[in-house]
């Protein structure tokens, strides 16, 4: 990816690093699954009166709010609640990489490269290294769940490419009607179309819509309404702070930049930033909780993030100076010039047509004429 949407997966990535020892801090008073639906109650309300719809089918929406959201996090905090540390979580959830990249490759048809494989294989022998040296003090139990969290945001992924790769290829139909008639109306079109940050924002907000009922009435059932009830009532500073900080910055700051960059750019070349979350994740809880990493975790750490470095291109053969991976529509990413992949679409310059609108065979079109 170009040097912008690599510098925003690092951000999110220190996001949600941090934000496993905010969960953990916020779970001593209040039940998991309960915890879980105040956190996407504040992600929905008011964001969904105020953010538009996301243009995604409302199946792709309810799925991925099922996969990303409900069964993410509700495997996750349940695991943390069973005992699973908080720096541990962090890394054991990264087996979402390896799975997404599994997953999307006969879904979506997107092939990692042989540099980009080779990245998620030192990343996924950084995770064994942990796994196997991880505490005795870790309930296996734990250890499982949050195995099948990762199971759910890898499937999450997914989806949401999908449903990015559907959009784009509705809008450049249009588009493509559009330019039957005059140069004009095909211009307005192409501006009409929302922004790709709006857009992702959008389906962070929206597929939250299936989180906090199903999340409530699972915490009624295991836990008693008189438990739910105490909980609510006597909220303390903890649970609240942590609340918002996984509302507003984990969920609505972090899935809105992580949706948008996995709408334009191939799973395989997203999801790995997300191994940078487990020394982040490491570093917090060791500050915060005293959660020593052992001589297992700090060197399973660093080979995760020597993987990062060659899933990304650090290290390892860089493509050809010039271009970049932007999506297809529904097909395998191509290598494109640069400045069709540099960021949100502008508005067009006086005298020529808007070349930055759209990517792919439509733009090419815009060019010709």
């Amino acid at each position: 990816m170009p040097l912008r949407p690599s510098l925003l997966a690092v951000l999110v990535a220190v996001v949600w690093g941090v934000n496993f020892v905010v969960i953990d801090l916020g779970l001593g008073d209040v039940p998991p699954t309960l915890f879980v639906a105040l956190r996407f109650l504040v992600v929905l309300v008011p964001a969904v009166f105020l953010v538009p719809r996301p243009r995604a089918r409302w199946r792709d929406v309810l799925l991925v709010g099922a996969f990303m959201s409900l069964g993410q996090f509700g495997l996750l905090y349940t695991a943390l609640a069973l005992g699973m540390p908080a720096g541990l979580a962090s890394l054991v959830l990264q087996a979402q990489v390896g799975l997404t990249v599994l997953f999307a490759a006969p879904a979506l048809r997107e092939v990692p490269t042989r540099v980009q494989l080779v990245g998620v294989l030192v990343g996924a022998a950084g995770l064994v290294v942990v796994g196997v040296g991880r505490s005795a003090s870790t309930p296996a139990l734990a250890f499982v769940v949050t195995l099948a969290a990762a199971a759910s945001w890898a499937v999450g992924n997914v989806v949401a490419r999908r449903a990015g790769s559907r959009r784009d290829h509705g809008s450049t139909s249009r588009t493509q009607g559009s330019t039957s008639g005059d140069q004009g109306s095909a211009s307005a079109g192409r501006g009409s179309s929302p922004r790709p940050g709006l857009e992702g924002l959008s389906m962070t907000v929206w597929s939250a819509l299936v989180v906090p009922v199903p999340m409530l009435g699972l915490s009624l059932a295991l836990d008693g309404p008189d438990a739910v009830g105490h909980a609510l009532t006597h909220l303390t500073l903890a649970p609240v702070l942590s609340t918002l900080y996984t509302a507003w910055l984990a969920s609505l700051v972090g899935y809105g930049i992580w949706n948008t960059l996995l709408a334009r750019y191939p799973a395989s070349a997203v999801v790995p930033f997300t191994m940078l979350v487990p020394p982040v994740g490491m570093l917090a809880a060791w500050l915060v909780l005293d959660e020593v990493p052992n001589a297992a975790e700090v060197v399973g750490g660093a080979v995760l993030l020597l993987g990062v470095a060659t899933t990304t291109g650090v290290l390892g053969r860089r493509r050809p100076p010039g271009t970049a991976v932007v999506p297809g529509a529904g097909a395998p990413s191509v290598a494109v010039p640069s400045s069709l992949a540099a960021g949100p679409p502008s508005a067009p310059a006086p005298g020529r047509p808007d070349a930055t609108a759209t990517d792919g065979p439509t733009a090419t079109r815009a060019r010709s004429r």
